[in-house]
């Protein structure tokens, strides 16, 4: 059984200097890094805490943001904001002056910071430039914008040596500095050490040039995209580490780290994936098949399928779109194991022939009231993984085990969608569980020793409802089912129960609010599941109304989402974090479905599905040994639904031409 203890905390975010927390009024955090270091421009306008702070941490050592390297155990984040010293009294960012935003069009990516006053404007950029150096780049320049000399001095630090350098600016003249922050893993220290002259970006060492490129020409989708594209690689260490939640969890899921692998895959950053997918199968797999989740080994009951499932699904999806086989080969034996394990007997429901266990996709087992039954994700997954593993091992000669697994996926599918008494959908569309009688699970009873503290919605008076669910939508993202079927139509219905229940703010939460163990609010990456499955479903006003609230939204400025919106308990629970799995959410909504980019085993597909919005798009992805080129413009006369086959080439594959948008 999961410990109750395994989701207790004790950072309390009222310890310390305001900074320790993570949530600050109106804050965005701009996240950098190149797998040897990381970090985050921290910008908070609203008056709580530093307003242009500067964390560091090492991506191979998960901690809570208290315990970023740059965090001053006193004064928190205020020694690494720049001050201007000059006659008259110092000067430095206020809410009120302060502007941060991405550099568009940088060549790698790079946050400006923008500040002044009385006649001085200060623009600062931070990059990680150097793809090999585990440094932080930071310049400042100070421009004299006014009629007369400005005698000024740059102050950075604390301790009895502050950097400071001065300097006296003539009238519209410029003068700056430029400081590397170097991290030391060995030691876990961090120093700043002054550099000459700006920082060089246009050799990057091939991080960032030669990558998956999308102008979509739509103010909210390119933002988005960049917002994605940019801060995804930054949350994953060189050696494939990334935290579940940055600053919140301090560990690793199987299921999170394989959509990023897919998305880092279609971005372009094949060898970060190959290394992630490698890490995934020889550490967070064992042996005998069984998958990791918050870094622990689970009993038979608390066991994740969908895990399982899923990873199989984006070895699959790597291999297609990158042609490399050679983690097959290499990995086999455990590619074959993550296949197998979910069919072991001790999984498998006799009367239907489903999987049967004691915890659900979001993670609550027995001491939430999760009974002994069938959980409809798990079944979904594995079925999708296991025809993925099919598809492998036909691919590398291995015909026995192609045809096992061929015929167990396709045993499932028919129990899911088929079955007289256990099929996982009713009127409502699909389920989210069924006990091993085949009642459908409809409310959670808590044990009296699951440790809820007062406030949560599962602690309160019953009954506590387990559907909706968004889960329920992922079939349809997924095409196990076709998105004009009843049930996929009855799904969608169901699930717009889930936007703004004790919230007016908008966004989904991850299910029915009433058995939430947590705090109630909109969950980013949950809303996004809908959101694919709209665009399958032809539904451009729902994915457009998750969009629109993700781009106004905490953290919108900087595309750096925390895990949910609303007031966390905390402790027991954690700070909220930034959780990577929503960049990777991002980039299969606007690659995998509104592209429509899906490369198969001998041709590439491409099946647009444009929101009204888009005028025209341009796109540039590599894909196999070539790239792939997308020009595509939108008329409400083209033909609906159009898909484009293009053979794999080593030089560029094109696909371009008019298409109508999804109505």
């Amino acid at each position: 059984m999961v410990d109750v203890a395994e989701h207790v905390y004790d950072d309390d975010p009222l310890r310390g200097h305001p900074d320790v927390r993570t949530r600050l009024t109106s804050v965005s955090y701009y996240v950098l890094g190149n797998g040897l270091i990381q970090a985050a421009i921290q910008h908070a306008p609203g008056g709580e805490g530093t307003p242009l702070g500067v964390l560091v941490m090492d991506p191979d050592r998960l901690r809570k943001k208290r315990e970023s390297l740059t965090m001053d155990p006193a004064r928190g984040l205020e020694p690494t904001m720049a001050r201007i010293a000059r006659p008259g009294g110092n000067l430095e960012p206020t809410p009120g002056t302060l502007i941060v935003s991405w550099v568009p069009g940088a060549a790698v990516p790079t946050v400006r910071a923008s500040w002044g006053g009385g006649g001085l404007v200060v623009h600062e950029t931070f990059s990680c430039p150097l793809p090999t150096q585990a440094r932080l780049v930071r310049h400042i320049e100070v421009h004299n914008d006014s009629p007369d000399p400005a005698p000024c001095t740059v102050m950075l630090g604390a301790g009895p040596s502050p950097f400071a350098r001065a300097f006296t600016l003539a009238s519209d003249e410029r003068a700056g500095l430029t400081l590397g922050y170097d991290l030391d893993p060995a030691s876990g220290a961090v120093s700043a050490v002054e550099l000459e002259g700006p920082p060089a970006h246009a050799s990057t060492g091939g991080l960032w040039s030669n990558r998956t490129s999308i102008a979509f020409n739509e103010p909210t989708l390119d933002h988005l995209f960049h917002a994605s594209r940019v801060q995804l690689p930054a949350a994953i260490s060189a050696r494939g580490c990334m935290d579940g939640s940055i600053w919140q969890y301090n560990r690793e899921w199987v299921r999170d780290q394989a959509f990023v692998v897919q998305a880092l895959t279609m971005l372009g950053h094949r060898e970060r994936a190959a290394t992630m997918l490698r890490r995934l199968l020889t550490t967070f797999v064992t042996p005998e098949g069984a998958t990791l989740d918050s870094s622990e080994v689970r009993a038979r009951d608390d066991i994740e399928l969908d895990q399982n499932g899923i990873l199989l699904y984006v070895i699959r999806e790597y291999v297609n779109w990158t042609g490399d086989v050679t983690l097959l080969s290499d990995l086999w034996d455990r590619i074959a194991a993550l296949a197998d394990y979910p069919l072991r007997s001790e999984f498998r429901h006799e009367p239907s022939g489903l999987l049967s266990g004691c915890r659900e996709f979001w993670e609550r087992h027995a001491a939430h009231g999760i009974e002994p039954g069938l959980e409809m994700v798990y079944q979904v997954c594995v079925a999708i993984g296991l025809q993925a593993a099919a598809d492998l091992a036909r691919r590398i000669g291995r015909p026995s085990d192609a045809d096992r697994w061929k015929t167990a996926s396709a045993r499932l599918r028919m129990a899911v969608l088929t079955d007289p008494v256990y099929a996982m959908h009713d009127a409502r569309g699909f389920i989210k569980r069924r006990g091993l009688d085949g009642c459908i699970q409809e409310t959670a009873v808590p044990r009296a020793d699951a440790g809820l503290p007062a406030g949560s919605p599962l602690a309160g008076d019953a009954p506590h409802h387990l559907n909706p669910d968004t889960c329920a939508v992922l079939p349809i993202a997924f095409g196990f089912v076709e998105p004009d079927t009843a049930i996929a139509r009855a799904t969608l219905a169901s699930v717009e129960g889930l936007w703004n229940q004790r919230w007016t703010g908008g966004g989904y939460g991850r299910y029915d609010v009433t058995s939430e163990p947590d705090s109630p609010g909109a969950w980013p990456f949950a809303s996004l599941f809908v959101a694919r499955a709209g665009v399958e479903a032809g539904d451009p006003a729902t994915v457009w109304r998750v969009l629109r609230w993700l781009n106004q939204t905490a953290g919108a400025a900087s595309g750096a989402w925390f895990e949910f919106n609303g007031p966390r308990i905390a402790p027991p629970f954690p700070q909220v974090g930034i959780i990577p799995w929503t960049w990777a959410e991002l980039t299969l909504l606007l690659i995998h479905h509104v592209l429509g980019v899906r490369p198969g085993e001998t041709a590439l597909r491409v099946r647009p599905r444009l929101l009204p919005g888009i005028g025209h798009l341009h796109a540039r992805l590599p894909v196999r040994d070539g790239w792939l080129r997308i020009d595509l413009r939108t008329s409400p006369e083209a033909e609906a639904d159009r898909e484009f086959i293009v053979p794999y080439t080593s030089g560029e594959m094109v696909v371009t031409g008019t298409v109508r948008a999804i109505t």
